[in-house]
């Protein structure tokens, strides 16, 4: 099953805090996680930046709207507790606890969903993220504006592989030589650019260092296709090419799509064969900023308990 939106986490939150004893929130997650019945790799999954799990995240998420309604105390940073109002809501709790009932209901929320509607207020009261509340009802701020970045993302990828399927076939090789040297291959730009062209075989396009130190070669072939897909047959003329300069190891790129048939090749086949797709080449574009330039930086801050500790 998938993994339930912090709305739906908000009632079992406060139904496990119901023994009126001091909770740590970290220790709230795996019985919410049982609750949920999650699997092993649901519980493990993460946020799109990879710095969080998505159930760490939607657990704390649900303690902060609880404490914005009133029903949960803060007893210290991370340690939780039910109040008065919380056990009185859980003698006839809904079946689901989500922000329209805690609007429905609880004023002291209302006021406060209305301030950060009109941008008087922007913070949530929970002791991990202390975040701009842009989310959708049903995903949390963090989630929402990944989502937006991953979005944006997205369009650019699509960009980017609309402007390298115009450009000419030296270009295109001079900017795949680009990333590749980003990425750490290749040696030097120089280097690099001294490689393209020199191989002599019409089948490699470019034949750049593995690494610095020059241990090993990677042979390339970059196919500025705008339609059609790369199969089997090309890919294993590039295998032959190879063969000829005794190579072990190549990258196949294009603007376009592999076939199944030629990922299927590849995975039977000595030398090691590499196959990037125009999607691919442009994700590693925006990762090493190639082609792309940072047109804004939104800054996510979290609170630093620390400098509120008082010494000794």
């Amino acid at each position: 099953m998938a993994i339930p939106s912090f709305q739906d986490m908000t009632l079992p939150v406060l139904q496990l805090l119901a023994d009126d004893r001091e909770h740590r929130s970290r220790d709230l997650i795996e019985p919410i996680a049982d609750i949920c019945q999650l699997s092993a790799e649901e519980r493990a999954e993460l946020l799109p930046s990879g710095r969080q799990r998505v159930i760490d995240n939607r657990v704390h998420w649900a303690l902060g709207y609880l404490l914005r309604a009133g029903l949960i105390s803060r007893v210290k940073r991370g340690v939780y507790r039910i109040n008065d109002s919380g056990k009185q809501l859980l003698k006839s709790p809904p079946e689901r606890l989500d922000v329209a009932y805690l609007k429905r209901h609880f004023p002291e929320f209302r006021a406060w969903r209305e301030k950060v509607a009109s941008g008087a207020e922007t913070t949530v009261p929970h002791d991990r993220d202390e975040e701009t509340d842009i989310a959708r009802d049903d995903a949390t701020p963090e989630e929402s504006l990944e989502a937006a970045y991953q979005q944006i993302r997205q369009s650019l990828a699509e960009e980017l592989l609309d402007q390298l399927k115009q450009t000419s076939p030296a270009q295109f090789e001079h900017i795949v030589i680009q990333v590749l040297v980003a990425m750490g291959y290749g040696g030097t730009h120089r280097d690099a650019a001294r490689a393209v062209g020199r191989s002599g075989d019409g089948g490699i396009d470019g034949i750049i260092k593995e690494d610095r130190l020059g241990l090993d070669t990677l042979y390339i072939q970059a196919k500025r296709y705008t339609q059609q897909s790369v199969g089997r047959p090309e890919v294993q003329a590039f295998v032959g090419a190879l063969t000829g300069q005794r190579a072990r190891k190549g990258v196949l790129l294009t603007t376009s799509t592999f076939t199944a048939d030629a990922h299927a090749y590849v995975d039977h086949i000595d030398p090691r064969i590499v196959l990037i797709d125009g999607r691919q080449l442009a994700e590693y574009m925006i990762d090493h900023d190639i082609g792309v330039t940072t047109a804004e930086t939104y800054p996510v801050k979290r609170l630093d308990a620390d400098f509120f500790e008082e010494d000794a």
